[in-house]
């Protein structure tokens, strides 16, 4: 018996004590939907099987998808049916990349093997965005057996290119736990992560406190304001830094330390100083890299609006104006989504087509930073700037983007104005891993907000002109089963009208609008 399935087992049997161990009630040992039929969604995995040959087929293959998807994913239903589809798409999708290793499960960015990868062609640029989506995923040793391999699977140390790209590891963790409350997990994984902020402290801090990055080590080469070889303070990596730092000084609270909560705390203060103050263009309201001569690439990149990824910017201090540009054309507002840089720079786009340009294509890996950025935006910024019809329109365009030549598809980037995925007939684009959806529907567009307590926060940011009805079900959280859902009239589920939220059946909130909940 190899050590993957002697692990998978046992992984699995605690899994499921834990499990039993949250209740008494047949939900909470069932796992099973409230509202929603599982089986009236397997026509969309039937038609995934079918629509082409199966490239390449790993821990999980095609004739394997409906069951893996029916044992682990919420389940989710609305009136928009190109929204429902890419849904259950990007579940079929995401399944491809659980990858069998001798050391546990790994969960892979391309399906092709590439030669910067690391052992079972890991690549790290992409483990925030993986830890986010799988967060969601009922069976959690996919996830965290994958998240140890990166930190122990080097004869008990880090994989060799763990540091090949800039991470928001532990923050990731850190929002996985608001969902699962596995303690255990995130502490016995918090030693680790003080090491790695440690080693990207010794590899990465410039003498003022921020850090510097190549932009192709953030995964985004040939931008505007870098390069490949260029050691630039990029919003990226300091705000990276900055949700790092939180997350580690929160475990050493939940450890009982408050020294080393203290010491993090310290940091991440310094952080937030240092990106508001020297990362932000008042003349561009705008933050956005800072050159190795300390002085501002003076162009605005979609990474400007990372720092709203961890909620880092102040309130009352005018930051919010960048989001302005998110609606303007000549900004980033494009036929076909969200661009990597402003429209109006004279070098938009002027780095060629077909080489991972940076430069302004659209690039599914920022369009989920960004759209999570905004989600945070709307719901922790006392703002008038963005709200939820901007929010629904990009959504909108993301769901739109995912398709090629008539077919549901995620690859790298795609053209702004035509939609076109620019490398879409090469076989290492096809089911790309570099960005998260279906945690946007979730936490996003229906809107359930993980939090620490046990109480049930949810704020969807779907205009009430747009659905007259929606559902998400069988949402493992916290233990419990969580159904969030939307009917306008009260004759689509016969539940009563509005929106109403149930745990394990049981409703606990409810609204006759389309607006914030929490539950008592």
């Amino acid at each position: 018996m190899t050590f993957n399935s002697i692990y998978t087992k046992l992984s699995f049997l605690i899994f499921t004590i834990a499990l039993v161990g949250c209740g008494s009630t047949s939900t909470k040992n069932d796992h099973s939907a409230q509202i929603l039929n599982v089986e009236d969604y397997k026509h969309y995995v039937d038609y995934f099987n079918r629509m082409e040959d199966e490239n390449i087929a790993k821990a999980v293959p095609n004739d394997s998808a409906w069951s893996w998807m029916k044992k682990n994913i919420p389940l989710f239903e609305c009136p928009q049916d190109n929204f429902e589809e890419m849904y259950y798409f990007r579940w079929w999708s995401l399944r491809k990349h659980i990858t069998d290793t001798p050391q546990g499960y790994a969960i892979t960015e391309f399906l092709v093997e590439r030669s910067y990868a690391d052992k079972y062609n890991l690549i790290a640029c992409a483990l925030g965005h993986h830890i986010y989506e799988f967060r969601w995923v009922h069976n959690p040793e996919y996830i965290e057996q994958n998240v140890h391999l990166w930190y122990r699977g080097n004869d008990g140390g880090p994989m060799e290119r763990l540091h090949k790209f800039s991470s928001w590891t532990p923050d990731a963790l850190y929002n996985r736990y608001l969902v699962n409350k596995d303690e255990d997990y995130l502490l016995d994984m918090y030693p680790d992560l003080v090491e790695d902020y440690a080693k990207w402290e010794e590899e990465r801090q410039r003498p003022d406190g921020l850090f510097w990055q190549h932009d192709v080590k953030d995964g985004m080469e040939e931008s505007l304001s870098g390069g490949r070889h260029v050691k630039n303070a990029r919003p990226t990596i300091n705000s990276y830094m900055f949700a790092n730092a939180e997350a580690l000084s929160t475990m050493a609270e939940m450890k009982g330390d408050a020294d080393k909560a203290a010491y993090f705390d310290a940091k991440a203060d310094t952080l937030k100083t240092l990106v508001e103050t020297k990362l932000w263009n008042k003349g561009d309201a705008f933050f956005e890299t800072l050159t190795e001569k300390d002085t501002s690439a003076n162009v605005r990149e979609a990474i400007g609006f990372i720092p709203w990824y961890f909620n880092l910017p102040s309130e009352d201090k005018g930051f919010e104006k960048a989001w302005e540009q998110y609606k303007d054309e000549e900004g980033f507002a494009a036929p076909f989504g969200l661009t990597t840089a402003e429209r109006r720079s004279p070098r938009f786009r002027s780095h060629g087509t077909g080489t991972c340009e940076w430069d302004g294509a659209v690039w599914p890996f920022a369009s989920s930073q960004t759209l999570t950025a905004l989600a945070n935006l709307i719901n922790n910024y006392d703002q008038d700037i963005v709200g939820k019809d901007d929010y629904f329109k990009q959504m909108n365009l993301y769901v739109e983007s995912q398709y090629y030549r008539g077919r549901p598809y995620i690859g790298e980037y795609l053209d702004e104005t035509t939609g076109y995925w620019l490398m879409g007939d090469r076989e290492r684009s096809r089911y790309y891993n570099h960005s998260t959806f279906n945690d946007l529907i979730i936490t996003g567009l229906v809107g359930l907000r993980p939090r620490a307590d046990e109480k049930i926060e949810v704020n969807p940011l779907i205009p009430e002109d747009k659905w007259d009805w929606f559902c998400l079900d069988n949402v493992l959280y916290h233990g419990d089963i969580i159904t969030i859902l939307w009917d306008k009239t009260g004759k689509k589920y016969n539940r009563g009208q509005g929106l109403r939220v149930f745990r394990n059946g049981e409703e606990i909130a409810s609204s006759s609008k389309l607006e914030k909940l929490i539950s008592e």
